[in-house]
Order: C-alpha cells, then sequence, then structure tokens
C-alpha cells in the first residue's frame, strides 16, 4: 500500500521555491536525487514508501526539475543552500541519503557544514575526468554548446555516455521508450549543473576530510572498477566513515537492498 503524501514548498537562500514531499512517521529522513531524477521520475518515492514506517520521509524536486524553481546564476553551493531548506523544513535535524550526483550534493554540502544527524551516500560518480577520443574535455561546456542548439537528446546521450561512462547503446535503449526519453529530455538543462557539481568526477579528498557525522558510503557488487574505486576513494577519505558493498547491486539499487542498510545505520 502506497502510504499518504503531502506536497510542500520551502524557499531556499537566493529565493528559489524547491517542491518536496514527505510521507511516513519517525526521525527524519532526506533523499537526495541523482542527475536527470526528482519526484516522479527516479527511485525516491518507491523508497520512500517502504521506509515510511521507520522515517518521516522527505524527497525533493532539485532546482530545475519538477515543480522546483530554478534561480540563475548556477552554482554548487545554491544546491546546497536549497538541501539546507529542505533539512529546516524537516525539523532542522535530519538523516541524509544521496543517490549518485545527489550523494556527491550531500556530502559536499556535509563539508560545507549543511546540518545533518547522519549521512549516507551510494555510488557518487567520482569516476575520474571526462575523456573524449583520449583527450580531457570541459564536459560543462559541451553540454551548454549542445543545450544551446537545442539538441537536448544530444546532451542526455552525452552525459549518460561520456561524462559517466554508460555504455554506448544506453541512449538508444531509452530512445525505444518514448514517455521516458521525453522526461529525460525535459531535465536535460540540469545536467551542467550535475557536471559541475562533480567537480572534475575526481574525489575531492580534502573536502571530504571535513565532514564530521556519520557516514555511510555504499556501492553495487556490481559496479564497474572505476565506480568500486570512486567508492572506495570516497570512504578512505571521510573519517570514520562505515563501508558497505550490496551484493548483486547495479547503480540503479534496488529499494530492497539498500533499505535494511538504511534502517540499520541511522536507526
Amino acid at each position: 500500500m502506497t502510504a499518504a503524501v503531502e506536497t510542500r514548498t520551502v524557499t531556499s537562500k537566493d529565493g528559489t521555491a524547491i517542491a518536496y514531499e514527505t510521507v511516513g512517521s519517525g526521525p527524519a529522513l532526506v533523499l537526495v536525487d541523482g542527475a536527470l531524477c526528482y519526484r516522479d521520475f527516479g527511485p525516491c518515492r518507491s523508497l520512500a514508501n517502504l521506509l515510511a514506517d521507520h522515517f518521516t520521509v522527505h524527497f525533493y524536486d532539485r532546482r530545475g526539475r519538477g515543480d522546483s524553481g530554478d534561480v540563475q546564476p548556477y552554482a554548487p553551493e545554491r544546491e546546497f543552500d536549497d538541501l539546507a531548506a529542505v533539512i529546516e523544513a524537516a525539523g532542522g535535524d535530519a538523516f541524509v541519503l544521496g543517490f549518485s550526483s545527489g550523494g556527491g550534493l550531500a556530502l559536499q554540502a556535509a563539508a560545507a557544514g549543511v546540518p545533518m544527524k547522519k549521512l549516507a551516500s551510494y555510488e557518487a560518480p567520482f569516476v575520474g575526468q571526462v575523456i573524449v577520443k583520449g583527450k580531457p574535455i570541459d564536459a560543462v561546456a559541451e553540454l551548454k554548446a549542445l543545450l544551446a542548439r537545442g539538441d537536448r537528446g544530444g546532451a542526455v546521450a552525452f552525459f549518460m555516455v561520456k561524462v559517466v561512462g554508460g555504455p554506448a547503446f544506453l541512449p538508444l535503449m531509452m530512445k525505444l521508450m518514448p514517455k521516458v526519453w521525453r522526461q529525460l529530455q525535459g531535465v536535460a538543462h540540469t545536467l551542467p549543473y550535475d557536471t559541475e557539481l562533480m567537480r572534475g568526477f575526481v574525489v575531492p579528498i580534502a573536502t571530504l576530510k571535513k565532514i564530521t557525522v556519520p557516514t555511510l558510503i555504499m556501492g553495487g557488487g556490481k559496479a564497474k572498477p572505476n565506480m568500486v574505486a570512486a567508492v572506495q576513494g570516497v570512504a578512505d577519505a571521510i573519517p570514520g566513515s562505515v563501508h558497505r558493498t550490496l551484493p548483486r547491486q547495479t547503480h540503479q539499487v534496488k529499494d530492497e537492498a539498500i533499505a535494511p542498510e538504511l534502517i540499520a545505520f541511522f536507526v
């Protein structure tokens, strides 16, 4: 059974309206989506419903997505403010879980001093600098150029394959699902945000060393070697972090695999 959901809006520091939903009861938990995901497209809604008996779960549309605003200019620090605003709305004392680049967001926000009770990250993709034809490129500039030409599909494909290292056939598969492809293209303008947020996709060791809250770093047992190295690098950089590998999981981790880890660590 799907739990009852309440939709609300909170205003971030720069005036951006951030839409979020709340479900369940218990201590507050805020979920942070990765690239291309938002409340109606991604892992957070189903996971929130699964965890509703254990937590009051808050999940939100990151800026530029869904029902949230998009005050310009963009800067990663504005997304830290957005997360801080949702945490404040959740009572000011929350657990936080970030998926993929949402994990990168949550980790850097914690290092910047955004208050959290405990923090968990699943496969923050610090998988190395973007290389095309053997040369490093400015992925943010390339994405902005594609978007400026109106090639939203090209931006999605470039991000999936060249930026985060997905297989070349992945965009073709997405195109075979017209509704999904439309949803992906609908938030393509936020891909430079995620790319800038990940700061070259290199583990920010000096930044992560500043994290003082208890932190759980998770990766999937089926992760590619570069993702395994990314997860290990993040875990090694954070003082006292807990590192877990979830057997048989890919980047699209199943709710039933991650939920027990979260309950055990947070509660």
